[in-house]
Protein backbone atom coordinates (compact mmCIF):
# COMPACT_ATOMS: atom_id res chain seq x y z
CA UNK A 1 0.00 0.00 0.00
CA UNK A 2 1.21 3.10 -0.87
CA UNK A 3 0.24 6.68 0.62
CA UNK A 4 1.76 9.68 0.99
CA UNK A 5 1.03 12.30 4.01
CA UNK A 6 -0.16 16.08 3.01
CA UNK A 7 0.26 16.96 6.93
CA UNK A 8 2.53 14.33 9.07
CA UNK A 9 1.86 14.12 13.15
CA UNK A 10 4.73 15.69 15.16
CA UNK A 11 3.71 14.34 18.43
CA UNK A 12 5.94 15.50 21.47
CA UNK A 13 7.70 13.64 24.00
CA UNK A 14 5.24 11.43 25.95
CA UNK A 15 4.62 12.18 29.50
CA UNK A 16 6.29 10.17 32.24
CA UNK A 17 3.84 7.50 32.94
CA UNK A 18 6.23 5.96 35.50
CA UNK A 19 5.54 9.24 37.87
CA UNK A 20 1.66 9.40 36.93
CA UNK A 21 1.53 5.31 38.43
CA UNK A 22 3.91 5.79 41.63
CA UNK A 23 1.49 8.75 42.48
CA UNK A 24 -1.44 7.03 42.22
CA UNK A 25 -0.77 3.58 43.45
CA UNK A 26 0.17 6.01 46.48
CA UNK A 27 -3.00 7.60 46.50
CA UNK A 28 -5.31 4.18 46.92
CA UNK A 29 -2.88 2.95 49.11
CA UNK A 30 -3.46 6.16 51.96
CA UNK A 31 -7.26 6.18 50.68
CA UNK A 32 -7.53 2.62 51.39
CA UNK A 33 -6.14 2.38 54.70
CA UNK A 34 -7.19 5.65 55.78
CA UNK A 35 -11.12 5.32 54.13
CA UNK A 36 -12.74 8.37 53.99
CA UNK A 37 -10.81 10.45 56.08
CA UNK A 38 -7.81 10.04 53.15
CA UNK A 39 -10.22 10.96 50.59
CA UNK A 40 -11.68 13.97 51.99
CA UNK A 41 -8.10 15.51 52.92
CA UNK A 42 -7.61 14.98 48.77
CA UNK A 43 -10.98 16.61 48.21
CA UNK A 44 -9.41 19.58 50.34
CA UNK A 45 -6.42 19.81 48.55
CA UNK A 46 -6.80 18.63 44.76
CA UNK A 47 -10.56 19.79 44.23
CA UNK A 48 -10.60 22.69 47.02
CA UNK A 49 -14.09 21.05 48.38
CA UNK A 50 -14.98 21.45 51.61
CA UNK A 51 -18.65 20.59 51.13
CA UNK A 52 -20.27 17.44 51.88
CA UNK A 53 -19.48 14.16 49.65
CA UNK A 54 -22.81 13.06 49.29
CA UNK A 55 -25.14 14.69 47.39
CA UNK A 56 -29.10 14.73 49.46
CA UNK A 57 -32.11 14.60 47.73
CA UNK A 58 -33.28 17.92 48.58
CA UNK A 59 -29.73 19.02 46.90
CA UNK A 60 -30.07 17.38 43.98
CA UNK A 61 -33.81 18.40 43.36
CA UNK A 62 -32.49 21.88 43.74
CA UNK A 63 -29.92 21.64 41.93
CA UNK A 64 -32.10 19.93 39.22
CA UNK A 65 -34.56 23.20 39.42
CA UNK A 66 -31.69 25.66 38.26
CA UNK A 67 -31.42 23.69 34.96
CA UNK A 68 -33.06 25.98 32.47
CA UNK A 69 -36.17 23.93 30.37
CA UNK A 70 -35.28 23.84 27.03
CA UNK A 71 -31.97 21.88 28.18
CA UNK A 72 -33.72 19.65 30.77
CA UNK A 73 -35.53 18.59 27.12
CA UNK A 74 -32.44 18.72 25.45
CA UNK A 75 -30.97 16.11 28.07
CA UNK A 76 -34.21 13.61 27.73
CA UNK A 77 -33.74 13.83 24.19
CA UNK A 78 -30.28 12.24 24.26
CA UNK A 79 -31.42 10.27 27.35
CA UNK A 80 -34.40 8.15 25.47
CA UNK A 81 -32.25 7.98 22.73
CA UNK A 82 -29.28 6.19 24.70
CA UNK A 83 -31.76 3.86 27.04
CA UNK A 84 -33.61 2.48 23.85
CA UNK A 85 -30.42 1.52 22.71
CA UNK A 86 -28.99 0.07 25.37
CA UNK A 87 -32.23 -2.03 25.78
CA UNK A 88 -32.09 -3.05 22.04
CA UNK A 89 -28.64 -4.19 23.16
CA UNK A 90 -29.72 -6.05 26.02
CA UNK A 91 -32.56 -7.82 24.31
CA UNK A 92 -30.26 -8.92 21.96
CA UNK A 93 -27.94 -10.90 25.09
CA UNK A 94 -30.19 -14.09 25.74
CA UNK A 95 -29.59 -16.95 28.28
CA UNK A 96 -29.19 -20.05 26.28
CA UNK A 97 -29.28 -24.22 26.20
CA UNK A 98 -28.41 -26.71 24.29
CA UNK A 99 -28.10 -30.65 24.44
CA UNK A 100 -25.60 -31.21 23.12
CA UNK A 101 -25.65 -34.65 23.41
CA UNK A 102 -28.67 -37.24 24.37
CA UNK A 103 -28.48 -36.58 28.49
CA UNK A 104 -25.64 -33.84 27.97
CA UNK A 105 -27.22 -30.48 28.60
CA UNK A 106 -25.24 -27.48 28.85
CA UNK A 107 -26.08 -23.52 29.09
CA UNK A 108 -25.45 -19.63 29.67
CA UNK A 109 -26.74 -17.20 31.76
CA UNK A 110 -26.13 -13.25 31.54
CA UNK A 111 -26.21 -12.15 35.34
CA UNK A 112 -25.59 -8.15 35.87
CA UNK A 113 -23.28 -7.14 38.52
CA UNK A 114 -24.60 -6.32 41.72
CA UNK A 115 -22.91 -2.71 41.76
CA UNK A 116 -21.44 -0.43 39.02
CA UNK A 117 -19.53 2.95 39.47
CA UNK A 118 -19.64 5.58 36.98
CA UNK A 119 -17.08 8.55 36.75
CA UNK A 120 -18.45 11.57 35.03
CA UNK A 121 -15.93 14.00 35.00
CA UNK A 122 -15.79 17.42 35.09
CA UNK A 123 -13.04 19.75 34.74
CA UNK A 124 -12.39 22.00 31.58
CA UNK A 125 -15.75 20.53 30.33
CA UNK A 126 -18.64 19.72 31.75
CA UNK A 127 -19.67 16.38 30.15
CA UNK A 128 -23.46 15.92 31.02
CA UNK A 129 -23.84 13.13 28.18
CA UNK A 130 -21.08 10.76 29.88
CA UNK A 131 -23.37 10.57 32.94
CA UNK A 132 -25.82 9.57 30.50
CA UNK A 133 -23.87 6.58 28.55
CA UNK A 134 -22.67 5.29 31.72
CA UNK A 135 -25.25 5.13 34.35
CA UNK A 136 -28.39 4.64 31.57
CA UNK A 137 -26.31 1.87 29.98
CA UNK A 138 -25.52 -0.07 33.42
CA UNK A 139 -29.63 0.75 34.40
CA UNK A 140 -30.60 -1.06 30.79
CA UNK A 141 -28.08 -3.81 32.04
CA UNK A 142 -29.99 -4.59 35.06
CA UNK A 143 -27.39 -3.42 37.58
CA UNK A 144 -28.55 -3.63 40.95
CA UNK A 145 -27.00 -0.13 42.58
CA UNK A 146 -25.05 1.95 39.90
CA UNK A 147 -22.99 4.88 42.11
CA UNK A 148 -21.59 8.23 40.47
CA UNK A 149 -18.88 10.21 41.46
CA UNK A 150 -17.87 13.83 39.65
CA UNK A 151 -15.92 16.25 40.40
CA UNK A 152 -16.66 19.57 42.31
CA UNK A 153 -16.01 22.96 41.53
CA UNK A 154 -14.40 24.96 43.76
CA UNK A 155 -17.55 26.57 46.11
CA UNK A 156 -19.63 25.56 43.63
CA UNK A 157 -19.91 21.78 43.93
CA UNK A 158 -21.03 19.85 41.27
CA UNK A 159 -22.87 21.58 38.21
CA UNK A 160 -26.58 21.59 38.25
CA UNK A 161 -27.19 19.87 34.97
CA UNK A 162 -24.69 17.33 35.90
CA UNK A 163 -26.59 16.31 38.64
CA UNK A 164 -29.79 16.80 37.02
CA UNK A 165 -28.69 14.31 34.41
CA UNK A 166 -27.42 12.03 36.73
CA UNK A 167 -30.49 11.10 38.30
CA UNK A 168 -32.32 11.21 35.22
CA UNK A 169 -29.97 8.70 33.98
CA UNK A 170 -30.75 6.58 37.70
CA UNK A 171 -27.79 7.09 39.81
CA UNK A 172 -28.93 5.75 43.23
CA UNK A 173 -26.11 7.90 45.01
CA UNK A 174 -23.94 10.69 44.17
CA UNK A 175 -20.34 11.79 45.39
CA UNK A 176 -19.10 14.99 44.88
CA UNK A 177 -15.62 13.68 44.38
CA UNK A 178 -13.05 13.63 41.69
CA UNK A 179 -9.69 12.27 40.35
CA UNK A 180 -8.06 9.15 41.84
CA UNK A 181 -10.56 9.54 45.26
CA UNK A 182 -13.41 9.29 43.76
CA UNK A 183 -12.14 6.20 41.65
CA UNK A 184 -11.09 4.90 45.45
CA UNK A 185 -14.62 5.60 46.99
CA UNK A 186 -16.45 3.82 44.35
CA UNK A 187 -14.08 0.75 44.59
CA UNK A 188 -13.41 0.34 48.12
CA UNK A 189 -17.16 1.26 49.06
CA UNK A 190 -16.72 4.76 50.84
CA UNK A 191 -19.48 7.04 52.00
CA UNK A 192 -22.00 4.71 51.63
CA UNK A 193 -21.43 2.92 48.22
CA UNK A 194 -21.58 -0.72 48.16
CA UNK A 195 -17.89 -1.80 46.60
CA UNK A 196 -18.31 -1.38 43.00
CA UNK A 197 -17.84 -4.80 40.77
CA UNK A 198 -16.88 -3.00 37.80
CA UNK A 199 -15.63 1.28 37.11
CA UNK A 200 -16.90 2.58 33.87
CA UNK A 201 -16.19 6.29 32.53
CA UNK A 202 -13.80 8.58 30.98
CA UNK A 203 -11.08 10.49 32.83
CA UNK A 204 -7.82 12.40 32.54
CA UNK A 205 -4.38 10.30 33.17
CA UNK A 206 -4.95 9.76 37.01
CA UNK A 207 -8.61 8.43 36.73
CA UNK A 208 -7.71 6.00 33.64
CA UNK A 209 -4.75 5.29 36.12
CA UNK A 210 -6.32 4.56 38.97
CA UNK A 211 -8.81 2.35 37.75
CA UNK A 212 -5.56 0.23 35.61
CA UNK A 213 -4.41 -0.43 39.07
CA UNK A 214 -7.42 -1.41 40.23
CA UNK A 215 -8.07 -3.81 37.66
CA UNK A 216 -8.41 -7.27 38.86
CA UNK A 217 -9.98 -6.51 41.98
CA UNK A 218 -12.80 -4.87 40.09
CA UNK A 219 -13.70 -4.91 36.49
CA UNK A 220 -13.03 -1.89 34.56
CA UNK A 221 -14.31 -1.01 31.17
CA UNK A 222 -11.45 0.07 29.41
CA UNK A 223 -7.71 1.92 30.19
CA UNK A 224 -8.77 4.64 27.45
CA UNK A 225 -6.25 7.06 26.64
CA UNK A 226 -6.97 10.38 24.75
CA UNK A 227 -9.68 10.59 22.42
CA UNK A 228 -8.98 10.03 18.52
CA UNK A 229 -10.91 10.75 15.37
CA UNK A 230 -10.51 9.54 11.62
CA UNK A 231 -12.65 11.10 8.67
CA UNK A 232 -12.35 8.93 5.37
CA UNK A 233 -13.45 11.34 2.60
CA UNK A 234 -13.36 10.77 -1.53
CA UNK A 235 -13.49 13.43 -3.63
CA UNK A 236 -17.04 14.68 -3.24
CA UNK A 237 -16.83 15.25 0.29
CA UNK A 238 -17.35 18.70 1.34
CA UNK A 239 -14.27 19.94 2.14
CA UNK A 240 -16.05 22.67 4.71
CA UNK A 241 -17.62 19.72 6.84
CA UNK A 242 -14.67 17.71 6.93
CA UNK A 243 -12.24 20.87 8.29
CA UNK A 244 -15.11 21.06 10.71
CA UNK A 245 -15.18 17.35 11.82
CA UNK A 246 -11.66 17.50 12.41
CA UNK A 247 -11.37 20.46 14.47
CA UNK A 248 -14.59 20.02 16.54
CA UNK A 249 -12.29 16.53 17.66
CA UNK A 250 -9.52 18.33 18.22
CA UNK A 251 -10.68 20.70 21.11
CA UNK A 252 -10.79 17.74 23.15
CA UNK A 253 -6.98 19.03 23.52
CA UNK A 254 -3.67 19.47 22.47
CA UNK A 255 -3.52 14.75 23.06
CA UNK A 256 -6.26 14.35 20.96
CA UNK A 257 -5.05 13.15 17.82
CA UNK A 258 -7.31 13.54 14.50
CA UNK A 259 -6.67 12.30 10.80
CA UNK A 260 -8.57 12.56 7.41
CA UNK A 261 -7.65 9.89 4.71
CA UNK A 262 -8.59 10.50 1.53
CA UNK A 263 -8.10 9.60 -2.57
CA UNK A 264 -8.27 13.35 -3.46
CA UNK A 265 -5.19 15.59 -3.06
CA UNK A 266 -7.72 18.49 -4.19
CA UNK A 267 -9.83 17.94 -0.92
CA UNK A 268 -6.63 17.33 1.08
CA UNK A 269 -5.07 20.86 0.26
CA UNK A 270 -8.86 22.54 0.77
CA UNK A 271 -9.18 20.89 4.10
CA UNK A 272 -5.57 21.78 4.80
CA UNK A 273 -5.98 25.36 4.34
CA UNK A 274 -9.50 25.23 5.39
CA UNK A 275 -8.79 24.35 9.05
CA UNK A 276 -6.77 27.42 10.36
CA UNK A 277 -9.54 29.51 9.84
CA UNK A 278 -12.14 27.30 11.64
CA UNK A 279 -9.36 26.60 14.37
CA UNK A 280 -9.05 30.79 14.39
CA UNK A 281 -13.28 31.18 14.98
CA UNK A 282 -13.29 29.35 18.16
CA UNK A 283 -13.52 30.75 21.61
CA UNK A 284 -9.99 30.78 23.23
CA UNK A 285 -9.96 27.85 25.41
CA UNK A 286 -11.28 25.89 22.44
CA UNK A 287 -9.25 27.75 20.33
CA UNK A 288 -5.74 26.58 22.32
CA UNK A 289 -6.64 22.89 22.47
CA UNK A 290 -7.75 22.07 19.21
CA UNK A 291 -4.34 24.40 17.76
CA UNK A 292 -2.34 22.19 19.74
CA UNK A 293 -3.64 19.21 18.78
CA UNK A 294 -3.72 19.83 15.17
CA UNK A 295 -0.24 21.02 14.81
CA UNK A 296 1.30 18.09 16.89
CA UNK A 297 -1.15 15.15 16.54
CA UNK A 298 -3.13 16.02 13.21
CA UNK A 299 -2.74 14.32 9.97
CA UNK A 300 -3.85 14.54 5.81
CA UNK A 301 -3.57 11.12 4.30
CA UNK A 302 -3.62 10.58 0.18
CA UNK A 303 -4.33 7.45 -0.53
CA UNK A 304 -4.63 5.92 -4.40
CA UNK A 305 -7.93 3.65 -3.57
CA UNK A 306 -11.16 3.31 -1.36
CA UNK A 307 -9.40 -0.56 -0.73
CA UNK A 308 -6.36 1.56 0.46
CA UNK A 309 -7.89 3.97 2.67
CA UNK A 310 -9.86 1.43 4.20
CA UNK A 311 -7.09 -1.05 5.19
CA UNK A 312 -4.59 2.57 6.50
CA UNK A 313 -8.29 3.01 9.17
CA UNK A 314 -8.13 -0.38 10.22
CA UNK A 315 -4.56 -0.24 10.61
CA UNK A 316 -4.67 3.09 13.03
CA UNK A 317 -8.24 1.54 14.53
CA UNK A 318 -9.61 4.63 15.56
CA UNK A 319 -12.29 5.51 18.60
CA UNK A 320 -14.47 7.37 16.06
CA UNK A 321 -14.54 6.72 12.50
CA UNK A 322 -16.24 8.95 9.79
CA UNK A 323 -16.82 8.19 6.49
CA UNK A 324 -18.02 10.80 3.85
CA UNK A 325 -17.76 8.84 0.84
CA UNK A 326 -19.81 7.23 -1.64
CA UNK A 327 -20.72 3.97 -1.48
CA UNK A 328 -21.62 3.80 2.44
CA UNK A 329 -23.03 0.24 2.45
CA UNK A 330 -19.44 -0.99 1.17
CA UNK A 331 -17.81 1.23 4.15
CA UNK A 332 -20.00 -0.14 6.72
CA UNK A 333 -19.51 -3.65 5.55
CA UNK A 334 -15.51 -3.27 4.50
CA UNK A 335 -14.46 -1.23 7.63
CA UNK A 336 -13.51 -3.60 10.82
CA UNK A 337 -11.50 -2.02 13.50
CA UNK A 338 -13.53 1.24 15.34
CA UNK A 339 -14.70 2.38 18.03
CA UNK A 340 -18.03 3.55 16.37
CA UNK A 341 -18.31 4.13 12.84
CA UNK A 342 -20.34 7.26 11.88
CA UNK A 343 -21.61 6.98 8.22
CA UNK A 344 -22.69 9.47 5.57
CA UNK A 345 -22.07 13.42 5.74
CA UNK A 346 -25.37 13.62 7.39
CA UNK A 347 -23.74 12.28 10.78
CA UNK A 348 -21.06 13.53 12.60
CA UNK A 349 -19.04 12.56 15.42
CA UNK A 350 -20.56 14.88 17.66
CA UNK A 351 -23.72 13.43 17.31
CA UNK A 352 -22.42 10.11 18.76
CA UNK A 353 -20.60 12.05 21.49
CA UNK A 354 -24.18 13.74 22.91
CA UNK A 355 -27.28 12.51 21.74
CA UNK A 356 -27.84 10.16 19.04
CA UNK A 357 -27.93 6.64 21.30
CA UNK A 358 -24.47 4.36 20.73
CA UNK A 359 -22.56 4.83 23.53
CA UNK A 360 -19.70 7.50 23.34
CA UNK A 361 -17.32 5.55 26.02
CA UNK A 362 -14.91 4.19 23.37
CA UNK A 363 -11.16 2.26 23.01
CA UNK A 364 -8.54 4.58 21.85
CA UNK A 365 -4.92 4.51 21.15
CA UNK A 366 -5.66 1.36 18.12
CA UNK A 367 -7.18 -0.19 21.14
CA UNK A 368 -10.55 -0.98 18.98
CA UNK A 369 -8.13 -3.68 16.99
CA UNK A 370 -9.30 -6.00 19.74
CA UNK A 371 -12.25 -4.68 21.81
CA UNK A 372 -15.15 -2.72 21.30
CA UNK A 373 -16.58 0.01 23.56
CA UNK A 374 -18.93 0.23 26.47
CA UNK A 375 -22.48 -1.39 26.39
CA UNK A 376 -24.61 -3.44 28.44
CA UNK A 377 -22.33 -6.32 27.85
CA UNK A 378 -19.40 -5.30 29.67
CA UNK A 379 -22.28 -5.10 32.82
CA UNK A 380 -23.08 -8.30 32.07
CA UNK A 381 -20.92 -11.72 33.72
CA UNK A 382 -21.59 -14.33 31.28
CA UNK A 383 -21.25 -17.90 33.25
CA UNK A 384 -22.02 -21.36 32.11
CA UNK A 385 -23.52 -23.97 33.58
CA UNK A 386 -24.07 -28.10 32.65
CA UNK A 387 -25.79 -31.11 33.63
CA UNK A 388 -24.95 -34.84 33.00
CA UNK A 389 -28.29 -37.74 32.72
CA UNK A 390 -26.65 -41.39 32.88
CA UNK A 391 -27.59 -42.11 29.35
CA UNK A 392 -24.88 -39.17 28.83
CA UNK A 393 -22.44 -40.48 31.61
CA UNK A 394 -20.57 -43.54 29.73
CA UNK A 395 -18.94 -41.49 26.98
CA UNK A 396 -18.39 -38.30 29.00
CA UNK A 397 -16.80 -40.06 32.19
CA UNK A 398 -14.52 -42.38 29.93
CA UNK A 399 -13.03 -39.99 28.00
CA UNK A 400 -12.84 -37.94 30.72
CA UNK A 401 -10.95 -40.24 32.77
CA UNK A 402 -8.50 -41.23 30.10
CA UNK A 403 -7.77 -37.77 29.11
CA UNK A 404 -6.77 -36.65 32.91
CA UNK A 405 -4.56 -39.74 33.17
CA UNK A 406 -2.95 -38.81 29.77
CA UNK A 407 -2.30 -35.60 31.13
CA UNK A 408 -1.18 -36.92 34.23
CA UNK A 409 -4.57 -36.04 36.48
CA UNK A 410 -5.30 -38.94 38.42
CA UNK A 411 -7.74 -37.33 40.70
CA UNK A 412 -9.02 -35.82 38.23
CA UNK A 413 -9.53 -39.25 37.03
CA UNK A 414 -11.20 -40.93 39.57
CA UNK A 415 -13.83 -38.48 40.63
CA UNK A 416 -14.38 -39.64 36.84
CA UNK A 417 -13.96 -43.43 37.83
CA UNK A 418 -16.35 -43.63 40.50
CA UNK A 419 -19.53 -41.88 38.58
CA UNK A 420 -19.40 -45.17 36.16
CA UNK A 421 -18.97 -47.58 39.20
CA UNK A 422 -22.12 -45.97 41.05
CA UNK A 423 -24.09 -45.98 37.90
CA UNK A 424 -23.47 -49.07 35.94
CA UNK A 425 -21.99 -51.59 38.48
CA UNK A 426 -20.72 -54.67 37.29
CA UNK A 427 -19.86 -53.31 33.98
CA UNK A 428 -15.74 -52.62 32.57
CA UNK A 429 -14.26 -49.45 31.09
CA UNK A 430 -11.30 -49.15 29.37
CA UNK A 431 -10.31 -46.10 31.56
CA UNK A 432 -6.74 -45.50 30.68
CA UNK A 433 -5.13 -44.39 26.92
CA UNK A 434 -2.99 -47.42 27.21
CA UNK A 435 -6.20 -49.75 28.32
CA UNK A 436 -7.45 -48.44 24.50
CA UNK A 437 -4.78 -49.47 22.51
Amino acid sequence: MTVRYLKRANPPAPAEQAEITSRVAAMLTEIEAGGEDAALRYARDLDGWEGDIVLTEAEIQAASAKVPGQLKDDIRYAHENIRAFAEAQRASCRDTEVELRPGLRAGQRLIPVSAAGAYVPGGRYSHIASALMTVTTARAAGVGHVGAVSPPRKGEGIPPAMLYTMRLAGADRILALGGVQGVAAMAFGLFGLPQADILVGPGNAYVAEAKRLLFGRVGIDMIAGPTDSLVIADANADPELVAWDLVGQAEHGPTSPVWLVTDSTELGEAVLARIPQCVSSLPPLNRDSAAAAWAALGEIVICDTREEMAAHADQVAPEHLHVQAADLPWWRERLRSYGSLFLGAATTVAFGDKASGPNHVLPTSGAARYTGGLSVHKFLKTVTWQEVEPEALRDLATATARISRHEGMEGHARTADIRLAKYFPGETFALSPEENQ
